[in-house]
Formats: structure tokens, C-alpha cells, sequence
């Protein structure tokens, strides 16, 4: 019987595991088998406090796995394959686990970027292709970039990184864009933006020096061509990782859990969220990490509660 079992690894987990092992709960925290989350995919962050010339997602993520374990947290290899939260204690199955058994739980798996699917995008991961405007959009000053997506993040990307690009291109499959009327008529009016709609992406193609572009196909004419970028965001969505939950925890219409106005508390008693999982606006590191304070607070209150409730049955 554990008192608190963390589901992911992401700035989320690890902050909120940080916080309860600090508090003698002694946490163990069920990694992934990718273990620390989309930063791990990043190559330097620069917008953590703290690192003034930069840190690597990877470095970041094992420093901070690190700290958890000095305070006593374990970590423990599986994927989760299902929870039972109709009553305490919880119940999770672990693939490679088995059954494990908890007082609280803390959700933190985070939501997956979508990607195109084409050839060259996941060896470029890092390398010219991106998730995160706000991430990585700084290291594309003076550059040409490719935004793929139709809908509201993709304007809202595509705007953003006018701010560093020498020239954004929109590129959507279709001819028609997603996203609202206001969204649209802003990216229209930025001077910095091209389009290129009723594109399908076929391939990323790189060379010896790096990004050289993004092949697409013309839908009308059937035509390739090569449009030249040196860094392409994919900006077609994200889903939230909460399919082993069975539908047993309140989420929005997208799948993100929806938690109560200023905590981390879900529907369920005991169980808390964290990190991208429950943010489909902010998805940055320093959100998650805040939020993963939160949950932890949280959940070391519940507890508290319960233990102080059960010995006064008890007496």
C-alpha cells in the first residue's frame, strides 16, 4: 500500500514528487517508458528560470529527477494500463508492475504533440522540427519556418513566430482553415505570413546542413514541390494521455481532466492532476512545474485529513 503513487515523469510529476517526498510521503512515481515528458525531445530550454545560459530538456528533467530521489521518492518502470477509483484504496495495473494500490493518486501523464506521420519528422525532432513556438521560436531569429495546421494554434503559432522569422508559410491540407473567423482574419493581416493551402506534407528533408525544407504535394494539380524552411512547427494538436482512465475521471469535450477552480482536485476524492494533462492553454515547464507544486499541497492536505478523520473514529 503506497500513500501516493505520481503517474508520469513530465516537470509536473517530479515537482509534485519533489514536494511530497519533502514531506516524508514518501511517493513512488511510476515513469513511462519515456521517461521525463516532451522535454526530453527538446534539445535547450531557455525560458526555465534558473539557467541563465540555457539547460537541455534532458538535463533538466534528470536533475530534477535527482532531487526526488535525494527526499526519498522511488521510481518504479511501467505503463499504466488501467485504474479502478471507485473506491480507496485505489487500484492500478501496471504492465510490468502488476497491481499496485494507493490512498491518493497524482495524474500527470501530459497530453501527446499530433505529428504529420511523414518521413523525416521524427529523426528531426529537435533538429528543425518542433511542437512549441514559444519553446523553441527563438532559435529561428532571422529564419524561414513552416507552420503546418489549420486551426486556432496554428495562427496563434504561425503569429507568434513572426516575431523572430524572417518569413512564416502557413501550409494546411485543405483549402479551407479551421480555425475562427478572428483568428483567421489575423494571420491574413500579418504582412510576415504566406500561405500555402490544399498542401499535403510528404516528407521533411534535411541534409548535412541541417532543415532544408518541407516536400508537399499540390492537391489540385498533383504536383510536388520542395518549400524551403529552416524549421518546421507542427501545429496540428495535441491529446491529453488519459485513455487508461476509463471515462472514470470528469474531463472536457477534448479529453483534458478538468479540475476544480484553483486546485488540482478531480471529481474523485484523493486524486489530483497536473501539468499538460489538465492545461490545454499555457503547456509550458514552468506551468507544469506550478501546478505539480499544486497537486502535491493538495494531496498532502488530503491525507492529513483523512489520517487526522481515522483517529478520531478510531479513539
Amino acid at each position: 500500500m503506497h500513500k501516493t503513487i505520481i503517474i508520469g515523469t513530465g516537470p509536473a510529476g517530479l515537482t509534485a514528487a519533489i514536494y511530497l517526498a519533502r514531506a516524508n510521503m514518501e511517493p513512488l512515481v511510476i515513469e513511462g517508458w519515456q521517461p521525463g515528458g516532451q522535454l526530453t525531445t527538446t534539445t535547450e530550454v531557455e525560458n526555465f528560470p534558473g539557467f541563465p545560459e540555457g539547460i537541455l530538456g534532458s538535463e533538466l528533467m534528470s536533475n530534477m529527477r535527482k532531487q526526488a530521489q535525494r527526499f526519498g521518492a522511488t521510481f518504479k518502470t511501467g505503463s499504466v494500463k488501467s485504474v479502478d477509483l471507485s473506491k480507496r484504496p485505489y487500484t492500478l495495473e501496471v504492465e510490468g508492475l502488476g497491481e499496485l494500490q494507493a490512498e491518493s493518486i497524482i495524474i500527470s501523464t501530459g497530453a501527446s504533440a499530433k505529428y504529420m506521420g511523414v518521413p523525416g519528422e521524427q529523426d528531426n525532432i529537435g533538429r528543425g522540427v518542433s511542437t512549441c513556438a514559444t519553446c523553441d521560436g527563438f532559435f529561428f531569429r532571422g529564419k524561414k519556418i513552416i507552420v503546418v495546421g489549420g486551426g486556432d494554434s496554428a495562427m496563434e503559432e504561425a503569429g507568434f513566430l513572426t516575431r523572430f522569422a524572417s518569413e512564416v508559410r502557413l501550409v494546411h491540407r485543405r483549402d479551407e482553415l479551421r480555425a475562427s473567423k478572428i483568428m483567421q482574419d489575423r494571420a491574413q493581416a500579418n504582412e510576415k505570413i504566406s500561405w500555402s493551402l490544399n498542401r499535403t506534407p510528404l516528407e521533411i528533408v534535411a541534409g548535412d546542413k541541417g532543415l532544408q525544407g518541407l516536400r508537399v504535394r499540390n492537391n489540385e494539380t498533383g504536383e510536388e514541390e520542395l518549400l524551403a524552411a529552416d524549421g518546421v512547427f507542427v501545429a496540428i494538436g495535441h491529446t491529453p494521455n488519459t485513455g487508461f482512465l476509463g471515462g472514470q475521471i470528469d474531463t472536457d469535450e477534448q479529453g483534458y481532466i478538468l479540475v476544480k477552480p484553483g486546485t488540482s482536485e478531480t471529481n474523485i476524492p484523493g486524486v489530483y492532476a497536473c501539468g499538460d494533462v489538465q492545461d490545454h492553454t499555457y503547456r509550458q515547464a514552468i506551468t507544469a512545474a506550478g501546478s505539480g507544486c499544486m497537486a502535491a499541497l493538495d494531496c498532502e492536505r488530503f491525507l492529513e485529513a483523512e489520517a487526522h478523520k481515522n483517529a478520531s473514529i478510531t479513539v
